[in-house]
Parts: C-alpha cells; structure tokens; sequence
C-alpha cells in the first residue's frame, strides 16, 4: 500500500535517485535538504515514515530523531537512518535515538524497498497491504474487501479505514482524538464526536455477521477492537 514518505536528505544526487525509486514503488515522497524544511513538512501533516539522512546542514539527523522522539506528537513516526557510518558504535547511536532502523550506504533500491516495508509491518501495520483476518473477520487492503465468516460486508471508504486501524492495533484503547489522527488524518479539522458518528455506521455494517460487538466502547476513554468481552 503507498505511503506518504518524508526523505530528509540534503546530496541532491541521492534525494533524486532514493525519491525516484520510492515513486516508482507507488509511495508518496515528500522531500526536505535539512531538519528546518523536514520540521516545516511535519507541522503540516504527520507522514507515515520517515528516511533521515545522519549528517545534515545545521542540527544533525541524530538531534531532530531525538526532538521527534521527545513530542507527544511524532513520537511514533516509524524512523529509519541513513548514513555512510558504517561503524556499530554509530548504528547503536542512531538506534538508541529512537530509529526503528539504520541504513548504510550506499545500499541498493530493493534493500530500501524491504527495509520500509519491514518498518511499516512492525510500525504501522494500517499502511501495509498484509490481509488481516481475526475470529472469521477478514479484512484485504488490497481488493478493500471485508468479509465476516466468507461473506461480504458493505463498508463505507472511512468506516473501511477505521476498521483497519483497529484490526492492526486490536486490544488497545484510543481516544477520539487518537482516531481522528489516525484515521483521518494529523491537521484534518473534524469534531472528534464524528468519530462516533463512524462507529456506530460500522458496527451497523459489522450487526449482521456478529461481529460488532468487537468494537468497544471503553468508558470515559474512548473505542477498543478486543476479541475479548
């Protein structure tokens, strides 16, 4: 499934030919040549990854994945490092920063290509197009299917993407605003009761295989997906 990439690499050279490969691959690339354009992007709209080039003009690659790492808000953001430091000392510095992964260069397209990929299924699963399935629920982002014990459930574009967050992140609560961040997007100015709007729309499309009782409210909170009761 595409994701949208932020490459934060400041050789012309290698941004073109690393941002030209991931275009190729269907993904969205999103480019900056220091932290100060790479911070200007971010504030806009959270990407799903993003490829932090270790030396950079001005603050280091290693210093804005820490002040990432240290905001509420792009804690999560999957992180991966690239760098000619080939040294282990400095792969254990990058990742104790906070990257999911460390790159070397020079390294080839189809190495990248399965190193993002690695990072989003571990990461953001809700990007990837792996087909999750839970108690008979199954769920294809590929041919945006949803099937409940073989048979087809019709799903609205949003309550299909709500549902995939949850079956990608199933026993854990979050909030509306969470969801909203998720779901809809970072800086998508909704009202977070739409969020519950969307909910009781899917589990009216999940009512009759049964399986809306897996969407539940927590208290004071907000939604879980638990096959759990």
């Amino acid at each position: 499934m595409p994701a949208n990439i932020l490459l934060v690499e400041d050789e012309p050279a290698i941004q073109e030919l690393i941002a030209f490969n991931l275009t190729q691959a269907g993904h969205h690339v999103m480019r900056a040549d220091s932290v100060e354009g790479a911070m200007g992007i971010v504030r806009n709209a959270l990407p799903d990854l993003i490829l932090l080039d270790w030396m950079l003009p001005g603050m280091s690659g290693i210093d804005f994945a820490k002040k990432l790492r240290a905001e509420e808000r792009t804690k999560t953001i999957p992180l991966i490092m690239l760098t000619a430091r080939s040294d282990e000392q400095d792969k254990i510095v990058g990742l104790e920063t906070g990257a999911d992964d460390y790159i070397t260069k020079p390294f080839s397209p189809r190495e990248l290509q399965a190193r993002i990929k690695a990072v989003l299924r571990r990461r953001s699963p809700q990007v990837t197009d792996d087909v999750v399935e839970v108690q008979g629920l199954r769920l294809d982002p590929t041919t945006h299917r949803v099937t409940g014990h073989g048979k087809p459930l019709d799903l609205g574009p949003t309550e299909f993407r709500l549902l995939h967050f949850f079956m990608t992140h199933a026993e854990r609560v979050h909030s509306r605003a969470q969801l909203l961040d998720q779901v809809w997007g970072d800086h998508v100015f909704v009202e977070e009761r739409t969020v519950d709007v969307h909910i009781r729309r899917l589990r009216s499309a999940l009512e009759s295989s049964g399986f809306d009782a897996l969407i539940q409210t927590v208290r004071g909170t907000g939604y879980r997906f638990s096959a759990q009761q």
